[in-house]
């Protein structure tokens, strides 16, 4: 009998605790980036600290989700995401699918 590797939904507690972990993650790579000495690759860097940032942004955005009660669910096609996709990239807004398509 083949093994069943689809997961439920992660528990908001778990998205939440997930999403915390990111969140701190990116805090310190920007300040770990805001401590770089400054030369000629500060477009590199500004680049990286704009990156950083806009994960951030998509992190508090993700924290929002789950207050609403939409965490898990694609912006794309309305499908839940799977919950493995969730577990590597715990504030995605879509699915692999429809990220493919919007990239």
């Amino acid at each position: 009998m083949p093994l069943d590797v689809t997961r439920a939904e992660p528990h908001p507690h778990e998205a939440r605790r997930r999403l915390e972990h990111a969140r701190a993650s990116r805090l310190a790579q920007l300040r770990a980036l805001d401590e770089t000495e400054r030369g000629s690759d500060d477009h590199l860097l500004s680049a990286q600290k704009t990156a950083m940032e806009g994960v951030l942004q998509e992190i508090e955005e993700a924290f929002t989700r789950i207050d609403d009660g939409t965490y898990g669910i694609c912006v794309g096609c309305a499908k839940p995401v799977p919950a493995e996709r969730l577990e590597i990239l715990p504030y995605t807004r879509h699915c692999v699918a429809c990220r493919r398509r919007t990239a």
